[in-house]
């Protein structure tokens, strides 16, 4: 199991997500990518999309006052 991280800070909607979907596609069963973003509507766009794929999240904070991240888990 390996964690990388996708920093997204500066990047408009929907660009985190974009990213984020393109990133998972070459992980491995278990691999968690840790997604920062700056943009207020991925709060849900992100989390939305990883339950409807099926992946877990493992952890989501507030890192800042316009800043989030999030980790998700391939199965």
């Amino acid at each position: 199991m390996a964690t990388y991280t996708l920093d997204t800070a500066g990047e408009v909607c929907p660009f985190p997500l974009v990213e984020a979907k393109q990133a998972m596609v070459e992980l491995a069963s278990g691999d968690e990518l840790v997604i920062d973003f700056d943009c207020t509507q991925a709060t849900e766009a992100i989390p939305a999309w990883a339950a409807g794929e099926g992946y877990p999240v493992t952890h989501f904070d507030r890192t800042g006052d316009a800043s989030w991240t999030i980790t998700v888990q391939k199965p």
